[in-house]
């Protein structure tokens, strides 16, 4: 009998923002990647009731599973629930452990912790509740800020109106807080080249992708370079059109950007699968933006793309971190 795989994602998918759904394209995707492996895959969405959620596993008594779950209910602040409830049960889960979801998912937290460990990364607007100096040589840029959510991913809420001067972040996060909810914050905005790195567990150690660019072709001198939400998710727009995936790094910069890559996933404790966003001002000095511990694995995202680019078939990375999940499961037995 074929080992069963649950794939787990938030039930608010199929009712959210086209970022949201987005995920049920995902399941659909690494469901058909396991079938080819063997595994009986089963798709679970779930919700708020994390008693439901044991009541089903107990049931299905999963091989492994596959966290595809981002937030709860569109709360991207409670994405560490689902994978501490399955640490809590003992199931092997695919991906990060909860802490690292956690302390990742709460960008102005992980920034603070990027900073007191020597990582690169934008300073935050005054106010902002962070401990500890300014990193030494942090970016001054053009005096810009940019806005953002604290726990949302998936550029929600970001446009060109989100980089401004210092004198309107103040109106721009309350009016962030008021369209959206949540909680938003400030970052000095660093003008340059925007590039990411995909780090996947491989079966001989941790494997650093090949670095991709994103390149704003034909973008205004007074448009912000930026990956906002419509670069991501509106198809007819300008940005999307116009905001192109390359590979093809130098490779000095590339190393550098892998090395500090590694630096993350040791820093946060990343496991599985993650992809660390990072700018590269105009002197060349890289900062990183975010790290992302639980990165889309669409066929069409990015990550796949660096998948494809390193050589690594699609259906091959989805065995290796489930076996990656078995793995560390099995380690954590008494």
């Amino acid at each position: 009998m074929a080992h069963k795989v649950v794939l787990l994602h938030d039930a608010h998918a199929a009712l959210g923002r086209i970022d949201s759904s987005d995920t049920l394209l995902e399941a659909q995707a690494i469901a058909a990647a396991l079938a080819e492996l063997g595994y009986a895959a089963t798709t679970l969405p779930v919700g708020l009731d994390v008693g439901a959620l044991q009541r089903a596993l107990d049931e299905l008594e999963p091989y492994a599973v596959v966290n595809l779950v981002e937030s709860l209910e569109g709360r991207g602040e409670l994405v560490h629930v689902v994978p501490a409830l399955l640490e809590a049960l003992g199931v092997p889960f695919t991906g990060c452990p909860a802490h690292a979801l956690g302390v990742t998912s709460h960008k102005v937290f992980a920034k603070e912790l990027m900073r007191r460990a020597g990582v690169p990364t934008p300073d935050p607007f005054a106010g902002v509740p962070v401990v500890g100096a300014p990193v030494a040589g942090a970016p001054v840029g053009d005096g810009s800020w940019i806005v953002k959510s604290v726990f949302e991913h998936a550029s929600l809420g970001l446009d060109d109106s989100s980089v401004a001067a210092a004198g309107a972040v103040g109106d721009l996060i309350e009016a962030r807080r008021a369209e959206f909810g949540g909680r938003w914050f400030a970052e000095r905005f660093v003008p340059g080249r925007e590039l990411n790195v995909a780090l996947i567990a491989a079966p001989e150690g941790l494997s650093v992708l090949p670095v991709a660019e994103i390149r704003f072709e034909g973008f205004p001198a007074t448009k912000p370079a930026i990956v906002g939400y419509a670069a991501k998710w509106h198809a007819q727009s300008f940005e999307y059109r116009n905001t192109v995936r390359s590979f093809g790094v130098e490779p000095e910069l590339a190393a550098r950007l892998g090395g500090i890559a590694r630096d993350c996933w040791q820093l946060f404790g990343l496991a599985g699968y993650a992809r660390v966003d990072f700018r590269v001002d105009t002197a060349g000095t890289p900062w990183v933006l975010e790290v992302n511990a639980n990165p889309c694995l669409s066929p069409d995202a990015g990550f796949a793309a660096a998948l494809a680019q390193a050589g690594i078939v699609y259906v091959d990375a989805i065995a290796w971190v489930v076996a990656d999940a078995r793995r560390r499961a099995s380690k954590e037995q008494p």
